[in-house]
């Protein structure tokens, strides 16, 4: 479907873009409070919060359990801006061609071990052109049943 593969393309133009800085340990809240030379006092008064609120904060961002909600409004308080982006490991169109391969070379050995128990199996091997058509009408299919 042309509008999947527009979605695709859109998504991975986007995401090929953007660089990532990997998260200090201790979290971008210590680090950027650290570099501007403010205390968790002075932050946490920014923020509308107690001290010790914030460190739990601090805390919990280093350790992954931080909400979005409460990252935007201490990022806020540091005149940051909150960038949220999930970046894929591998290129998308790739992942959903190998799905989609997947799939395919799966439907075709069974239909072909099908045929051997009738006798009927043309080769030992799985057909590569079968293959790549079963996995053409997949990706011209709604992508949703590659998931399933």
């Amino acid at each position: 479907m042309d509008i999947q593969r527009l979605r695709l393309t859109q998504v991975e133009r986007a995401v090929s873009q953007t660089t990532v800085p990997a998260r200090p340990l201790s979290g971008w809240i210590q680090a950027i409070r650290s570099a501007l030379g403010m205390t968790t006092r002075q932050l946490a008064t920014r923020v509308g919060l107690s001290q010790s609120t914030l460190a739990t904060l601090e805390k919990s961002e280093a350790d992954d359990r931080i909400t979005l909600r409460s990252l935007r409004k201490v990022a806020d308080a540091l005149d940051c801006d909150l960038q949220y982006v999930l970046v894929p490991r591998e290129p998308l169109t790739g992942r959903v061609e190998k799905r989609a391969e997947a799939i395919a070379l799966e439907r075709v050995a069974r239909i072909l071990h099908t045929m051997r128990l009738e006798d009927q199996a043309p080769t030992d091997q799985v057909d590569s052109r079968q293959v790549s058509k079963v996995q053409e009408k997949l990706l011209d299919a709604n992508w949703k049943h590659l998931w399933e």
